[in-house]
């Protein structure tokens, strides 16, 4: 018997799911920290240890494995004391709704393969644009917020290069230092020059401010330069973050300049029944992306890009003919996108909105930006941690210093902070750099966790801080409490 899905195979499909789907429920019953702890060598030395080019050992063994050498060591999103970047927790319903996309295995590029896929995928656009405030918007689904921004920043090119008859070296794209990497990277893969994204300053917060927008608009003019794009921020990745989003479109306005939002992380808003003002402005956009594998418990992956006008995609168009014929008169949608095979992500958003509703999606997006300004108290409140500005989504940025401590020395127990925790496997935090200084980061993506949780994270922090920072030389490291630190086992170092 073959392993390929068909009629024939339908009941080894249901037995294997059933199996496969049996084991990951344990393993989330019985999952009590975000990782194994498994070293990079000894996960390495397992990898290796597998024979790719032997004979099968068929499905329920495979499988088996899989269990043992990933499930096992993998990083656990929904578990509370996981803190650490733009990873959510999934809705169950998503989850059911993958099962369902990998199965049937449509492409979304044509009708063709696709069908009703194709139309539940525009009506989610549709419906998307509809929540940004776009009467007429349109738009595709995408891998992520990187793709997203790429063919925002693509079509804004072709845009002013129409408008303007300007050569490609002397377009500029518009940003603050807080926008996401992939606005300088796609601007290097869409042949600008190397100085084409330029900073606009920010406030203490990390927010665009406005008025230098306006007279950077106007300097890049005066030296010869055409303004292409100017890029927001609805969600800055770091400080959690929303540029001013009215006053930013007015200064495109007056100068006539494409606008385009990054809204991955703060597309959430697009839902809350409270915060739904704090992207007021947004639908002044030409172009917005979104992710809901981010802020709508969505699995990786499921983002899309959507536009104002849907003449906006057109710059990505291209016909072939065993494809999408030109006056076909079929809703392909391999002339929006820039990808030819896509999968179904859409169906998993579908799903979600059906089973639970799009203001129970906003309550729970709520929930996390809630439990982040909580959690800015509690650290305000601990005369060990310092907390380094305010998130208005569900970020939190602080260091470890208690009184008398100088900044070199915190600077320096950041990166060991993290790397000890992560050993562990007990707790996951991130570190990212905010103001040239060093500091640890909480992204809370869980509408389950609690302060009671978070309060074990942060006590995990401070206490693991400690352990390093006492009678120990930062410059050398040379002391058994490093060492048990960076083999993992953070009870002995703890004990030191």
């Amino acid at each position: 018997m073959h392993e390929l899905l068909s009629s024939a195979t339908a009941d080894h499909y249901a037995a294997t799911m059933r199996e496969t789907v049996d084991r990951l429920a344990d393993r989330f019953r019985e999952t009590r920290r975000p990782f194994s702890g498994a070293s990079r060598e000894e996960l390495g030395a397992l990898v290796d240890a597998v024979d790719l080019d032997g004979p099968g050992r068929g499905t329920a063994e495979a499988l088996r494995e899989v269990d043992a050498l990933f499930v096992r060591n993998a990083v656990w999103f929904h578990h509370p004391d996981y803190a650490a970047h733009l990873n959510c927790p999934v809705a169950v319903p998503a989850v059911a709704a993958e099962a369902v996309v990998a199965a049937v295995n449509a492409s979304l590029d044509t009708y063709d393969q696709s069908t009703a896929g194709t139309l539940m995928e525009r009506r989610l656009v549709a419906w998307t644009a509809e929540r940004i405030g776009f009467t007429a918007g349109d738009g595709i689904f995408t891998s992520g917020g990187t793709q997203s921004n790429l063919q925002a920043l693509l079509i804004a090119r072709d845009h002013a290069l129409a408008a303007s008859g300007a050569t490609l070296d002397r377009l500029v794209v518009l940003a603050t230092g807080s926008s996401h990497f992939s606005v300088q990277k796609s601007a290097r893969l869409l042949g600008l020059g190397e100085d084409a994204v330029l900073g606009v300053a920010t406030d203490g917060h990390g927010r665009m401010r406005p008025e230098v927008l306006a007279a950077a608009l106007d300097a890049a003019r005066t030296a010869g330069r055409v303004p292409m794009c100017v890029v927001a921020t609805a969600g800055t990745t770091d400080r959690g973050c929303i540029d001013p989003l009215g006053p930013i479109a007015d200064a495109c306005d007056a100068a006539g300049v494409w606008l385009h939002v990054d809204a991955a992380y703060g597309c959430g808003l697009l839902v809350s029944p409270t915060r739904r003002h704090l992207l007021d402005g947004i639908e002044r956009a030409r172009s917005v992306t979104v992710d809901f594998h981010k802020s709508f418990f969505q699995p990786v992956s499921s983002s899309a890009l959507v536009v104002r006008h849907a003449r906006d995609l057109a710059p990505v168009a291209w016909y072939a003919d065993y494809l999408n014929p030109e006056g076909s008169g079929e809703p392909n949608q391999v002339d929006k996108s820039l990808q030819t095979t896509r999968r179904f992500d859409a169906l998993k958003l579908w799903v979600t909105l059906r089973a639970l509703g799009a203001d129970r999606l906003g309550d729970m997006f709520d929930a996390v930006v809630d439990l982040a300004a909580a959690t800015h108290d509690l650290v305000e409140q601990d005369p060990d941690l310092r907390l380094v500005g305010r998130s208005q989504l569900s970020t939190v940025l602080f260091r470890y210093q208690p009184p008398g401590v100088p900044d070199a020395r915190a600077d320096a127990l950041v990166p060991l902070v993290r790397r000890a925790l992560f050993d562990s496997g007990r707790t996951i935090v991130a570190k990212t750099v905010v103001d040239g200084r060093p500091c640890l980061k909480l992204t809370l993506l869980n509408p389950d966790s609690t302060v009671e949780d978070v309060l074990r994270v942060l006590g995990a922090v401070r206490d693991a801080a400690a352990a390093l920072d006492a009678g120990r030389d930062l410059a050398t490291g040379l002391d058994r409490e490093l060492d048990a630190v960076l083999d993992g086992d953070l009870d002995g170092a703890l004990a030191w």
